[in-house]
């Protein structure tokens, strides 16, 4: 072989050597567990629908008091990714009980939907203003069934305000030296997206 082409050989091969070097300090530098979600070349993190709702679900059920009179509990949340209005919806089978129905209690199905917004001290995806879009009770009608919708939709508005969707270890928004910061947030139909800056 010639001795210029050997020269080349022995240039490409080190060039190689050094990028392989380069990505096994970013490994170091970052788990590759850690970096599930990550892609180096847009600077983009991805949270799956399925992380996401298996992380909701494990908050639940919740349950608050609403004017001492009535006890408003939420439970078995399903996570639904709106991408055309950039929002995400939780959906929960919902009880209200209080001593001033009969009977007792009523079940019903909430689903309130939400903008997103990180919060950076926390390192948290959360839910930001709310809105309760759709309030099913069953067996109720006329005016007790109004005024149990709006007492359940201000609840679950409530319960689910600055809720925590994500929250990011430090090492998932550092690689290699660079520690990133969440940018733009943006729901698509199976996962949400950040960018990172």
């Amino acid at each position: 072989m010639p001795q210029r082409s050997r020269l080349r050989t022995a240039l490409a091969s080190s060039e190689r050597r050094q990028w392989l070097r380069a990505l096994g300090a970013l490994a170091a530098g970052a788990p590759f567990a850690a970096l599930a979600g990550f892609n180096f070349f847009t600077s983009e993190y991805t949270i799956g629908r399925e992380e996401l709702q298996t992380q909701i679900a494990k908050r639940f059920p919740v349950r608050q008091r609403y004017a001492e009179l009535f006890s408003v509990n939420l439970r078995d949340p399903k996570l639904v990714l709106d991408a055309a209005g950039n929002r995400a919806a939780i959906t929960a089978l919902m009880t209200i009980g209080s001593p001033l129905i009969q009977p007792s209690s009523v079940e019903g199905i909430v689903t309130v939907s939400s903008a997103l917004k990180y919060d950076v001290p926390a390192l948290t995806l959360r839910l930001h203003d709310p809105r309760a879009e759709r309030i099913e009770l069953q067996g109720l009608n006329g005016r007790d069934a109004d005024r149990l919708q709006q007492i359940g939709g201000l609840v679950a508005q409530e319960l689910l305000r600055d809720y925590p969707l994500r929250t990011f270890k430090p090492e998932e928004l550092t690689v290699g030296r660079k520690t990133y910061e969440i940018g733009d947030i943006t729901v698509q139909q199976d996962d949400i997206k950040v960018t990172l800056k």
